[in-house]
């Protein structure tokens, strides 16, 4: 198969700039980009019947591929934690429902679910038509990456998942570490670009892009030379709080405008990760849960979050890791069909934001990177009911806080049945070997202390 040429039959610049506004993605009028029909009933209510038949899809302008908004990411799959495995049969049932209600595009990785991600995936999809879905996978060469070892790596892929061909093929979180010298390391000095570039010129990969997260000169770099490697797609972090707060959320993250607006104006599709932020977009402070539903009170928390995404004309799919039945089924809601934000509504979210960023919330997004621990600390976990607590108002400052004696009780009992006690933030060692695999640059052993000392204030009542 020759390689494709990089076509353009999507949004062209003027018109892009037309629906967003002067300034590339600066204002609400972006939104516009994909309506529905005429009539189309209200999506994200949170309850009710799923719909079938009607999944907003979206047009890949480089493959010609119809995708569906909603893609199903595979890195928080269910487990059976007693025997250390994934729920095989519950992966089924979730896989089958989602295909059943027009979902077609699945995303994994060989590093999620403790390596067995893909596997999982590859049972699942492989009971379907291959012509029925999208599967998308990565080069996670993140600690080995010589040559032969992300070759092997690549390959093991096609077996874990059973297919002769990848229909997207990414490299992996692009920007870390010291930026271009890590990447160059992983996939130019090896020559792994080169051979991903061949291996789609001969029809195993159908469309190469890659997923960024960090130092924003990798990003820039990689585009510089989309003339060359002719990116079918591109990965990116999006949801209303990073949209123009994700500097100020971590120095090392760069707001989702900008890398959106680079991608529309070079009309490649952006594939959208982290909708919810981990689900920090789901548990919000109890005062933005309240703004919201007095705005849409049948519409989940959620549901905002993921118009918010799949609103964009660019967007080609919004990834979410559906552990439960529940999560699947509001996620449809939302998406089939997709109602778009109006200009109002995008204001009212961008507003909703600046209250957010109010919260010193720790910027944990639950991607679980940063494990195993050597030491059995279970640090997503411990950030996360941190997060909880702070955005419930369960964080008193001094034993004179009101409400000091409940809020106390719900922290110290919440943190023991989220934590085990031998995997708690008190066997933190502050050994740093999380540090270099936080994509969102979490300073791990210093937040882990901080919480621990607060822990002890708490047990020992002397805050």
């Amino acid at each position: 198969m020759e390689q494709k040429e990089h076509q353009h039959k999507g949004m062209g610049r003027r018109k892009f700039l037309k629906l967003l506004g002067a300034g590339a993605a600066a204002t609400s009028a972006a939104l516009y980009g994909c309506g529905t029909k005429s009539g189309s009933s209200v999506s994200g209510t949170g309850a009710g019947e799923v719909p079938e038949g009607g999944m907003t899809m979206r047009d890949n302008p480089t493959s010609g591929d119809k995708v569906s908004l909603l893609g199903f990411g595979m890195m928080r799959l269910p487990f059976r934690e007693k025997r250390g495995e994934i729920d095989q049969e519950m992966v089924n049932e979730l896989v089958d429902y989602a295909m059943a209600h027009g979902v077609n595009y699945f995303d994994t990785s060989p590093a999620y679910c403790r390596g067995l991600s893909e596997r999982a995936t590859g049972i699942a999809l492989s009971r379907h038509p291959r012509d029925s879905y999208f599967v998308a996978t990565k080069l996670s060469n993140f600690s080995n990456f010589t040559r032969e070892n992300s070759i092997a790596m690549y390959r093991k892929s096609f077996e874990e998942m059973q297919v002769d061909c990848i229909d997207y093929y990414l490299l992996h979180s692009v920007g870390g570490g010291d930026g271009m010298g890590l990447l160059n390391a992983r996939f130019f000095d090896n020559g792994m670009v080169d051979f991903l570039l061949k291996e789609r010129e001969a029809g195993r990969i159908r469309n190469l892009g890659f997923s960024y997260h960090g130092d924003i000169r990798v990003f820039d770099y990689l585009l510089s030379r989309h003339d060359e490697f002719k990116w079918d797609f591109v990965q990116i972090q999006l949801n209303y709080l990073d949209w123009r707060h994700a500097k100020q959320i971590n120095a090392n993250n760069t707001d989702a405008e900008y890398l959106y607006g680079e991608l529309a104006k070079r009309n490649i599709p952006a594939i959208i990760m982290e909708p919810l932020l981990g689900g920090r977009l789901s548990n919000v402070p109890d005062n933005i849960v309240a703004r919201l539903k007095q705005r849409e009170p049948a519409q989940s928390v959620a549901s905002w979050a993921f118009r918010f995404a799949g609103s964009f004309p660019g967007v080609l799919t919004v990834l979410s890791g559906m552990t439960r039945m529940e999560h699947l089924q509001d996620n449809l809601r939302t998406y089939s069909p997709l109602k778009p934000l109006s200009e109002e509504e995008f204001q009212f979210l961008i507003d909703t934001a600046k209250l957010m960023m109010e919260f010193d919330t720790i910027p944990c997004n639950d991607c679980k990177y940063c494990m195993p621990c050597p030491y059995g600390i279970d640090i997503p976990a411990i950030l996360l009911h941190y997060n909880k607590c702070l955005n419930e108002g369960n964080i008193p400052q001094s034993a004179q806080s009101e409400g000091y004696r409940k809020a106390r009780r719900i922290y110290l009992v919440g943190y023991d049945r989220s934590v085990p006690k031998l995997r708690q933030a008190d066997h933190c060692t502050g050994c740093g070997q999380c540090n270099p695999h936080c994509p969102q640059g979490i300073d791990i052993p210093k937040e882990l202390h901080r919480i621990d000392a607060y822990v002890e204030k708490l047990k020992q009542e002397t805050l």
